[in-house]
């Protein structure tokens, strides 16, 4: 439960960073503050800062504060690509499976992707 709790967090600030909702220079709060409003422990908030510092992701100014990098937004966006393609994988897979032409793959990709 405790990873679970920590990847949704860390996942959560890449998320941000990629739909640009944090940018670079923008502060996060405090280790001690975010865990209080996230009602988890200050260790938790530690970890998930350490490993975004350590992919490039925030910078740790020690008694300053932890702040947004953007050197590896690149690096976000193309693991964002391939998760995607690989989705693509399946769903093409499938759709072979199911004898549904190209065409129509890309009929029913250009309605659900105007509908969303």
């Amino acid at each position: 439960m405790i990873f679970i709790l920590y990847q949704q967090i860390k996942d959560q600030i890449k998320d941000a960073i990629l739909k640009e909702k944090l940018v670079e220079g923008d502060p996060l709060p405090s280790i001690r503050t975010f865990a209080n409003d996230l009602s988890v422990s200050v260790l938790t908030i530690r970890r998930v800062y350490e490993e975004l510092e350590q992919e490039g992701f925030v910078i740790s100014q020690v008694g300053i504060g932890t702040f947004i990098s953007m050197s590896n937004l690149e690096l976000l966006r193309d693991s964002k690509r391939r998760l995607v393609e690989q989705k693509m994988q399946d769903m093409i897979q499938t759709a072979k499976s199911l004898k549904i032409t190209k065409e129509e793959l890309n009929m029913m990709m250009d309605i659900l992707y105007e509908e969303i």
